[in-house]
């Protein structure tokens, strides 16, 4: 969620800080009547409707305004859009207007499929008619055709039963390893609290196998399948509703493509005549370069000096050395326009020393072929981007977005024009099948393979691997990464071969399969052998890697795509997967470069979903109440620097009132849709003293045994860095089949820093007290739960020192790592990472590589300083832990690398992940990584003293 602009007052958040519950509205009707009046501000639309239409009894001309069903209001608002609040069932003060003006207009005919798209259009954060407006045919022909996926998709589904309704939308989380292991772990016993018919058969299901590992009772709901049908017919006759409508048209068949036969007889790419910059205090000059991925097809083009000062134009045509039979379909044109810097000196004052020849430098790219396929002709203009990545080849961004920049008032505009090669459109060739060649003789080529993915390639090696194509296939399946890289993508003739290959090309497992979605293979062939790949994932794995297949989907040029259609198809058939892939992309709406491919998968998904938009909307209405709140406490501490009980008296107030109640309550968590929030505990809530101000909201939970749930909302951070580390967390504990992790719960636990102050009277004695965490567990656990406590401590603190150290976190102060009372050691706030050890004066304040303190030792020996046989197992965990970690080294790399575009402060470049490669000592035996671990664990154990001092200086600075 974008950051709160709390620098700007905000009408509807000050008017709850006031307690005020009215609003004056300016209404501007039809017939040119102006009318102010004081309206609630928790009034639904169409209740302000029925006030205004009494009041205007009372003006001239109110018998020409004709049934008050005939009009809806309009309003500006607080992204200064024009919307229609077609669904009326909505509050004012979730309306949220730019400001309180409500214009009354004329309704139109197809109201039940306006009032949809208005749904449609807050729900996923874009108004539908922004769309509609682009004028763009590639949005066009992709929103017609998901619309009628999405039809033909409710129409299956009114055909099921219940029975495969109920399996479709919500599929049961099956797991069958390490089940064994869980239960002789608890003697064979598992207590789950319920009542069931003994005909049932109750399966092991996740949920089950995380309560285990948490020792925890599993808390099961029995619902009769009556409720189950009601639910499943409601949601019937939903859809049956909407499908009664007029459905969409299937588009005409397009007249077939006639090829020119001229197409491989052109050796010359399309010429650039560069017209027009916006830049005009120095002279310019516009560099241009042809990138297939991140590999540039040719050298390079660079226009001539721009000679006026006022308007930049380049009478020059850009060549590139490159047959346009050659060009690759996935090839796309990288601008940037830089000032002539030799020039720039010269003209500089001492007082614009400071400006970097980077800083102002637009840039701008664009595909060669367009969404068909058809090589782009005539002139086109492209809106720059005037921020400037570090680093970049040629001083081009080819992992940039092919978007150009939406805010056109104030971007740069380069004007380009694409020359005619035919009368007819040039298309690229459609994938042709071609008789494999004969195998080469068997070469060994497993060093090469096995090398980890930020390895390099030599030009001999490559050649190697073209060469070995075929017995790449045979013997080492998984290296078709090295094999794409190979590939001269500047030759037809090599693409046609890929082409072939990939069609008796083995099937990859998922997990290798996700490196192929990289910004190095954008061709179109590979993507899709990808996404086929993927489709042996099951719900839970697509899950566990959702956050970066909606990443990946930044390199995708075109909206209509492979990955796009499957993440849509397994979203429509699983309303969990829906579920986070819709806040996935509703999360990111406010960049503008994705915030139109996202807006038409969130709406294809809608579309073919109906049902779900109401549980959705809801979660929606609550974020923004609750970003309400957070406002309303930001404001109340800059603007009038309130004191803390009368701004947390104040937010009790606004929890308290009718429309946050209604809207709070009964709604699916968006953390977790399997949890049901029955209502807010509103006694218990409260907000964080940090600089974000989150809030913490206690819910009341019903359906587990009448425990509560709390969730903090954080209005302001991207926490996408903190996702993307415990997704680590959770792939390093499957892979360690969860023996050293602990599960992401905070129920009954407490910081290291709580703990150690709670022991001392002196803030800076408490640091040191060793005793402190072993006596906290002994007053929490006795006898043999004692002893189980110890041995969790111990193995989820041997699962965090070697991820943290692996992953290179930083800022492990005491109050970051927390313990719960049976004994599992966890870490939060993940916001350094790969190395990024907090500094002062230049100074790092981390100097190991891991927290390894003699009060964890302390606790893993049972307060025994002589028990070496504890030690040494702790020791031998670590180890063991290191190596089982080495085997996923590929796939942790591959996952930050899919994340390399999504903006994470910490991974801008893979200069960023070289981190992991040396942390793993990839490339090395596993003698030699062992080696080098067992270094840095003496290491840590040496300097763990000054781990000591950090933590007395962060609970002396921070006593409360």
């Amino acid at each position: 969620m974008p950051p709160a602009k709390t620098d700007q007052l905000d009408l509807w958040a000050e008017s709850g800080l006031d307690g005020d519950d009215q609003v004056m509205v300016d209404f501007l009707l039809p017939t040119g009547i102006y009318i102010q009046m004081e309206v609630p501000r928790e009034s639904t639309i169409q209740h302000i409707k029925l006030l205004l239409w009494k009041e205007a009894q009372t003006y001239p001309l109110f018998s020409l305004l004709g049934e008050m069903e005939g009009h809806m209001f309009e309003c500006v608002n607080q992204a200064a859009v024009h919307e229609e609040l077609e669904d009326e069932t909505r509050r004012l003060c979730d309306v949220r207007p730019f400001l309180p003006v409500l214009k009354l207009i004329t309704r139109n005919c197809g109201r039940a499929e306006r009032i949809l798209d208005s749904k449609i259009g807050v729900l996923i954060g874009k108004g539908l008619h922004e769309l509609d407006a682009l004028q763009d045919q590639q949005v066009k022909d992709f929103r017609s055709k998901m619309k009628r996926i999405s039809e033909e998709k409710m129409q299956r589904m009114q055909l099921m039963s219940w029975g495969e309704w109920l399996r479709s939308c919500y599929s049961t989380q099956l797991e069958t390893e390490s089940v064994e292991n869980l239960i002789d772990k608890h003697e064979g016993v598992i207590k789950i609290t319920m009542h069931y018919d003994q005909s049932q058969v109750c399966s092991v299901i996740l949920y089950i196998r995380d309560c285990l590992l948490a020792n925890e009772s599993p808390h099961l709901t029995l619902v009769h399948c009556d409720v189950v049908k009601a639910i499943f017919e409601k949601e019937i006759c939903t859809i049956g509703s909407v499908l009664a409508r007029k459905a969409s048209n299937p588009p005409l068949p397009l007249p077939p493509k006639k090829r020119t036969p001229t197409v491989r007889t052109l050796s010359v790419f399309p010429a650039l005549q560069l017209i027009k910059g916006a830049l005009s205090f120095v002279p310019l000059a516009v560099r241009a370069g042809l990138f297939h991925g991140t590999e540039l097809l040719c050298k390079t083009a660079v226009s001539s000096e721009s000679s006026s000062r006022s308007e930049h134009v380049w009478n020059k045509t850009l060549e590139f050395d490159i047959a346009v039979c050659d060009l690759p379909r996935m090839a796309r044109l990288c601008f940037a326009i830089y000032a002539v810097m030799d020039k720039v000196k010269k003209q500089r004052s001492t007082k614009n020393t400071h400006l970097n020849k980077y800083q102002t430098i637009p840039w701008v790219n664009t595909m060669v072929f367009d969404y068909r396929g058809q090589l782009k002709t005539g002139d086109i203009i492209l809106h720059c981007w005037s921020s400037f990545p570090d680093e970049l080849e040629e001083m081009l961004n080819p992992i940039g977005t092919i978007q150009t920049n939406p805010y056109t008032e104030n971007a740069t505009e380069l004007h380009i024009s694409f020359p005619e090669y035919s009368t007819q459109p040039v298309v690229f060739p459609y994938e042709t099948k071609r008789s494999t060649s004969q195998h080469s003789k068997q070469i060994k080529l497993k060093e090469i393979m096995e090398r980890d993915p930020l390895s390099q390639l030599c030009e001999n090696e490559k050649d190697l691997i073209w060469t070995l194509r075929y017995d790449c296939r045979e013997n080492f399946p998984q290296s078709l990464p090295k094999l794409l890289l190979s590939v001269k993508w500047s030759k037809h003739e090599d693409m046609a071969q890929l082409q072939a290959l990939l069609q008796i090309w083995p099937k990859l497992s998922p997990r290798d399969a996700l490196e192929l979605l990289d910004f190095n293979y954008p061709d179109q062939y590979v993507r899709e052998f990808a996404v086929n790949c993927l489709r042996d994932m099951s719900d839970d794995e697509l899950l566990q890697y959702l956050l970066q297949l909606v990443q990946v989907l930044r390199y995708e040029p075109y909206y209509d795509c492979a990955l796009s259609r499957f993440l849509l198809e397994r979203a429509q058939s699983s309303r969990k997967i829906g579920h986070f892939l819709f806040w996935h992309l509703r999360s990111e709406m406010y960049m503008p470069a994705v915030s139109v491919h996202f807006a038409l998968i969130l709406e294809a998904y809608c579309r073919g979903c109906i049902p779900h938009i109401e549980v959705l909307k809801k979660q929606v209405e609550a974020l923004s109440k609750l970003k309400a709140v957070n406002e309303l406490i930001k404001l109340g501490t800059i603007k009038t620097k309130t004191k803390q009980a009368h701004l947390k008296e104040a937010m009790m107030t606004c929890l308290r009132q009718t429309g946050f109640i209604e809207t709070l309550s009964n709604l699916h968590s968006p953390l977790n849709p399997n949890i049901l929030l029955a209502g807010v505990h509103v006694e218990r809530c409260k907000y964080m003293d940090s600089k974000m101000k989150p809030l913490w909201i206690v819910y009341h939970n019903k359906l587990l045994g009448g425990d509560t749930v709390g969730i903090i909302f954080k209005n302001g951070d991207d926490l996408r860095q903190d996702m993307l580390t415990l997704q680590i967390f959770r792939v390093d504990g499957s892979a360690m089949e969860g023996n050293l992790f602990t599960q992401f719960v905070v129920s009954s636990a407490d910081t290291i820093a709580n703990i150690q102050k709670t022991s001392s009277n002196m803030a800076a004695a408490a640091a040191f007290n060793k005793d402190a965490l072993l006596n906290w567990l002994k007053d929490k656990n006795s006898g043999d739960a004692l002893d189980k406590a110890i041995e969790e401590f111990t193995l989820s603190c041997a699962g965090y020192c070697v991820a943290t150290y692996v992953l290179g976190i930083g800022d492990r102060h005491s109050d970051n790592i927390m313990v719960r009372s049976t004994g599992q050691l966890f870490h939060i706030d993940f916001g350094h990472i790969l190395g990024n050890f907090k500094s002062k004066f230049g100074i790092k304040r981390e100097r190991v590589p891991f927290i390894l303190t003699h009060d964890f030792i302390h606790v893993i020996q049972q307060g025994k300083t002589g028990n070496t046989e504890k030690f040494g197992n702790f020791r031998q965990y670590c180890e063991e832990a290191y190596l089982i970690l080495r085997k996923n080294g590929n796939l942790f790399i591959t996952l930050f690398a899919l994340m390399l575009t999504a903006g994470l402060p910490e991974l801008t470049s893979v200069k960023d992940i070289q981190y992991l490669k040396d942390s793993l000592a990839l490339g090395k035996t596993d003698e030699e990584a062992l080696k080098q671990f067992r270094q840095k664990f003496d290491e840590a154990l040496r300097e763990s003293w000054t781990t000591k001092v950090n933590w007395m200086a962060h609970i002396v600075a921070h006593p409360s």
